[in-house]
């Protein structure tokens, strides 16, 4: 018997604006570890490796970001020991249907002699069950091999109005052991009366946005129905850059491409086509994680209804959510609020207006403000750095240099530095002085010194970094040789 070929597609282009302040669009919800030990991105990864069986062959993942994410990509890959099919770096974000293009032309090749089913799932969902979900994945993959268009459909426990819902010709809501149910229509968010009867009557599901397709059937739907983002993402793709597992899209082509969603550019028009397309039920513990409140819902509670994540102490509260990720948090006679506490920001908000944290975000960026795209804590591909302190003329820096990793030779204009090493071997290079440091020792880099970091060690380099001058921002670097790429 021929086995399935699968390629697995995850579409990582959000920016979690909802879970602000924890969520940032430099390190976005799903590379974050909101309900277990990994990350959103790494637990969608598993689960799509874990599908796996005697007829069903996983090739490598193929992930849709943008360019400033992708060592997150790889660097959450290695710790699962996955390895990487192909990164598809976006240089401008145009919504998941060009995304998905993109993915199918790269699997399928352009000579068109592979035709693999994808998987197209987004990076920031949680399924608790894992076996439901494996279960109802191989009855989407048999129906695909036919042809079909396969959609997954979560089994409502609730009336909901944050999800768009598939209504079927079934009138039950059912999971388990059905098998693939023809659609009828797919129906917008609804308000919550409407969400009340579409649970009460039957028939409808909520839209998971996971879908499960050959290569050939998507692109060739995308021309069927929007022939226009067909044509010119396959241009973009065409002129295409590659650089290792990082592939671009011409940057110029790309931008033309009209911005569109899968559901709204071919998905939602299947209904009543000629193109076949069915829905497999999923009730395993699903969630998309879209805002706080649905994390509270995700994870335990105790008696009261309040879920705690970090050193926080309680006192006479009911339905809240307190996550810290340092200091002590206590909270006295509170109830249904949300409260985050990071080292640079604190949110505070009732858990009924959690889809309108967005609202700070617009305006930190209207304020031009860094909090909404940065931590404090900063990951670059080498490692990480933490702006502990900063005043007039200065700025502290604790930084982590990886094994065997390396900071860009650069320069800067505006301001010295002064490196004490914490733990771990450094090696400096400072113009013609190349130097090997340990523990307790130091070294003092001159405004216009040209340097490098470098660890030459088996352990994690630590180096608490003091910066002194007139100018101190981020872009006071003269990068002249960088292992990574980057420019600026």
């Amino acid at each position: 018997m021929n086995k399935s070929r699968i390629q697995p597609v995850v579409l990582s282009g959000g920016a979690g604006t909802r879970l602000w302040p924890l969520s940032r669009a430099g390190f976005p919800k799903q590379f974050l570890s909101l309900t277990e030990s990994k990350s959103l991105f790494q637990l969608s990864v598993e689960r799509l490796n874990g599908l796996r069986s005697e007829n069903i062959d996983v090739s490598n993942p193929i992930i849709v970001n943008n360019e400033e994410h992708r060592f997150l990509v790889v660097e959450q890959l290695r710790e699962l020991q996955v390895e990487l099919g192909l990164a598809i770096l976006e240089p401008i974000g145009r919504n998941t249907a060009p995304a998905l293009t993109l993915a199918a032309l790269a699997a399928q090749g352009l000579d068109g002699n592979q035709d693999p089913i994808l998987i197209v799932t987004p990076a920031d969902q949680v399924i608790s069950n894992i076996y439901s979900y494996t279960l109802a994945m191989h009855k989407a993959i048999k129906e695909a091999e036919t042809g079909a268009i396969v959609v997954l459909g979560i089994v409502p426990d609730r009336p909901e109005i944050g999800y768009g819902y598939i209504k079927t010709r079934e009138l039950s809501n059912v999971g388990g052991d059905a098998m693939p149910m023809p659609l009828q229509a797919f129906v917008e968010k609804p308000d919550l009366d409407t969400a009340r009867g579409y649970l009460k009557e039957g028939g409808y599901y909520w839209n998971a946005g996971i879908f499960i397709l050959k290569a050939s059937v998507w692109l060739k739907a995308l021309e069927y129905f929007r022939p226009d983002i067909a044509s010119l993402t396959y241009k973009s793709w065409v002129n295409r850059s590659k650089d290792d597992f990082f592939v671009r899209p011409n940057e110029k082509d790309f931008i033309a491409v009209p911005s569109e969603s899968i559901d709204f550019a071919v998905i939602e028009k299947c209904c009543d086509s000629e193109f076949s397309i069915s829905m497999v039920p999923l009730s395993a513990g699903w969630s998309d994680l879209g805002a706080w409140d649905a994390v509270w819902a995700s994870m335990s509670v105790d008696d009261f209804g309040n879920a705690n994540h970090g050193d926080v102490v309680s006192i006479d509260c009911r339905n809240t959510l307190v996550h810290t990720s340092g200091r002590m948090i206590g909270i006295v006679g509170i109830e249904n609020l949300v409260v985050v506490d990071t080292p640079d920001a604190l949110l505070v908000a009732d858990m009924a207006r959690s889809q309108d944290v967005k609202k700070i975000v617009e305006q930190l960026q209207i304020k031009g403000r860094k909090e909404h795209a940065l931590h404090r804590k900063v990951h670059r591909p080498w490692g990480w750095y933490d702006s502990v302190d900063e005043g007039h003329r200065f700025k502290v820096k604790r930084i982590q240099v990886n094994p065997g990793a390396s900071l860009s030779l650069q320069k800067h204009h505006h301001r010295a530095e002064h490196w004490v090493i914490v733990k771990g071997t450094a090696q400096v290079t400072c113009n013609e002085e190349s130097l090997l440091l340990t523990e307790n020792q130091s070294t003092y880099i001159p405004v216009g010194a040209i340097h490098r970091l470098h660890n030459p060690g088996s352990t994690p380099l630590e180096i608490i970094e003091i910066q002194t001058g007139g100018y101190l921002d981020e872009d006071d670097i003269v990068r002249l040789d960088d292992k990574y790429g980057r420019k600026a």
